[in-house]
């Protein structure tokens, strides 16, 4: 599969600017972290089921990378939570304080006959800045870092390539720093984080960091959205 870098350069120009996220440490006490942080064994990793299949992003806040994706057509279901760390069974507080070495990210289940992985990275790159380490504008922390962690041997070459063809291309000022990694155990988040921005649309967070972005989301894929939206 090819990349199509003029798709790309354009979904990076059409989102330039105001797309960086707000810090959600002001809800970290919502947590509720446990004692001591067990050492994360090797567990079976998330496989897709029937004819569907699964992605595994991370693009800062999951709020927002949620939010994204659950309205593209061909995306059945998005879940926040972590991957990438080195303990079992890590929490919200445990992840933002850097202790687990996770990234906030999320799973999404969708159907490769509506929705290619290509696609879904098209969009990933689009509404996040990978360009910064360890860092989406006010989030900084490993936790926040840009990522994705392949379920397969396909989706490894497909990531590899975009990312490639972005930094070649210079669509970005600065060169891609995205982590392309082996997907892991995967761990959903608590369920407060669930559905987060269509639960809680007034809440100032949403209304300041996701609203606007989702604002330009639609905009530039109006095409792909699903039915409904």
């Amino acid at each position: 599969m090819q990349c199509c870098n003029k798709t790309i350069w354009f979904l990076v120009i059409a989102f330039a600017g105001g797309m960086t996220m707000a810090t959600s440490s002001a809800v970290s006490g919502f947590a509720n972290p446990s004692g001591d942080l067990e050492q994360e064994e090797n567990s079976a990793v998330t496989e897709p089921t029937g004819d569907l299949a699964v992605a595994t992003f991370g693009g800062g806040c999951f709020w927002c990378v949620e939010a994204v994706f659950q309205e593209l057509d061909g995306v059945t279901n998005v879940s926040s939570g972590y991957m990438g760390g080195h303990v079992k069974n890590p929490t919200y507080a445990a992840v933002c304080n850097g202790r687990t070495g996770h990234a906030e990210v999320v799973q999404i289940t969708y159907d490769p006959e509506k929705v290619s992985f290509q696609k879904l990275l098209e969009v990933f790159f689009a509404t996040h800045d990978p360009t910064t380490l360890n860092r989406q504008g006010n989030d900084v922390g490993t936790q926040y870092r840009s990522a994705v962690f392949f379920h397969d041997d396909e989706q490894k070459k497909v990531a590899t390539t975009i990312k490639q063809k972005l930094n070649e291309s210079r669509a970005y000022a600065d060169p891609v720093v995205t982590e392309i990694s082996a997907a892991s155990k995967y761990y959903e988040a608590e369920n407060y984080h669930q559905d987060y921005f269509a639960l809680n649309p007034k809440q100032a967070y949403c209304r300041a960091i996701i609203r606007p972005k989702m604002r330009k989301f639609r905009k530039v894929f109006k095409e792909d959205l699903k039915p409904e939206k």
